[in-house]
């Protein structure tokens, strides 16, 4: 259990692997989460997020190959405000998202973790004040963020039964909502446990959803819904996102790029609104 008045801090983690094989032939020579998102790399845009939750100490996971191009972008994170400190981990394989946040367990040291998706792209004032608020719940619990979409085949689908989140579907072929799982986790310490003793999914893939699910069968796992999110490593999704960005540009601008003080817990949020 965690103290409230003392939460446990919180280090951020941006997870940029993967092939990028939905975005080809752009991503032939080029990181996927370097592809321009109106006029900022896409990758930014999740950095920004965690930015925004007040987290300054970050780690970037990717493979070797692109290793060199997040770098240069991103440097040493000085450049998004005073102490601001960007931390660099090769991933040698693509084996899922539960996969490359193991590589996170030293870096963590014992902290709570934020990750995102370096293709995902957030337009929500709320976020850092749910992820205040699940960082200072008394049950240490994990936190994800729904989105409701049209057909969520296509990502893990929560289950909500009474506001509380009590399983999550990888893929399923019958969803059960339309409430699908965004690429934003907030996690307590002992994810690094429960990553150690999962098992490869028929895909081939250590599955993030299986860790959701765990943490939701123990009335453990929290939401809060999103107003507005991308999934932008797919053509669709990325030319509306570049859409949104362009028709919005008072809300991406240069703050939305720079460190931020710590938001305070926010109250507990109704049901989600569409994506885009």
């Amino acid at each position: 259990m965690s103290d409230p008045t003392h939460p446990v801090p919180t280090a951020g983690v941006l997870l940029a692997g993967g092939s990028g094989s939905r975005m080809r032939p752009l991503t032939e020579h080029l990181n996927k989460h370097l592809i321009p998102v109106h006029l900022r790399p896409m990758i930014e845009y999740a950095l920004g997020t965690l930015l925004g939750l007040g987290l300054t100490e970050i780690l970037v996971v990717t493979a070797q190959r692109h290793m060199g191009q997040i770098v240069e972008l991103l440097g040493s994170g000085r450049r998004y405000g005073e102490g601001v400190d960007l931390t660099y981990r090769v991933q040698d394989r693509a084996a899922g998202i539960a996969d490359a946040l193991r590589l996170a367990e030293p870096f963590a040291a014992g902290r709570r973790v934020a990750v995102i998706l370096g293709d995902n792209l957030f337009d929500d004032d709320s976020l850092g004040a749910a992820a205040a608020r699940v960082a200072a719940a008394p049950e240490a619990p994990a936190g994800v963020f729904l989105a409701e979409v049209d057909d969520p085949r296509a990502y893990g689908v929560a289950t909500v039964e009474g506001g509380r989140v009590v399983a999550i579907h990888e893929k399923p072929r019958h969803p059960a909502s339309r409430l699908a799982v965004t690429g934003l986790y907030l996690y307590p310490p002992d994810v690094f446990g429960r990553l150690a003793g999962l098992r490869p999914s028929a895909r081939g893939e250590y599955e993030i959803s299986e860790v959701n699910d765990a943490y939701a069968r123990e009335r453990r796992l929290v939401w809060h819904p999103v107003a507005r999110w991308f999934d932008a490593g797919e053509p669709d999704p990325w030319m509306r996102a570049q859409r949104h960005v362009a028709e919005h540009p008072a809300r991406f601008g240069p703050e939305r790029f720079a460190r931020r003080p710590a938001p305070a817990p926010g109250p507990a949020a109704a049901r989600p609104t569409a994506s885009g």
